[in-house]
């Protein structure tokens, strides 16, 4: 039998706080039922999450690689994150915080990323016209 995860919280009206909040319990509630630690949310990851999600939205692309052909650690970095691993999962259509959970959770590389051991922060964000990118990292080693 295959255990399909259901990420039943939805992104609210409530402003990024309530996003953030979203999102931790949703990403927490996936790594437990696996078996991993709860991560904690960074608002440095988000910048560079945020930064991004925009970038790909303005430009009109959809990769890994920036419109100025950074990666997600030169992102991170130029933020100031002193980072030891960092992973990005970008998606994009889904309508909802279920719906690109449930995509990721459904792509071996994207669960990769989200249940890494060793990850310890991350951030998601939603950019207009369902632009998803998911920055999760640990800082310094």
């Amino acid at each position: 039998m295959r255990l399909i995860y259901s990420f039943l919280v939805l992104l609210t009206s409530t402003g990024m706080a309530g996003a953030d909040s979203a999102a931790l319990q949703a990403l927490n509630t996936y790594r437990s039922g696996e078996g991993r630690a709860p991560v904690a949310y960074s608002t440095e990851l988000e910048a560079a999450a945020q930064s991004h999600a925009l970038d790909m939205a303005r430009s009109g692309f959809f990769d890994h690689t920036g419109s100025d052909g950074s990666s997600v650690a030169q992102r991170v970095s130029r933020l100031g994150y002193g980072w030891c691993i960092v992973a990005e999962n970008i998606a994009k259509g889904q309508q909802s915080l279920s719906e690109v959970m449930q995509a990721w959770a459904d792509s071996p590389g994207h669960k990769r990323n989200m249940l890494s051991t060793e990850v310890t922060e991350f951030a998601l964000v939603e950019a207009g016209d369902y632009i998803w990118v998911m920055v999760l990292a640990a800082p310094g080693c």
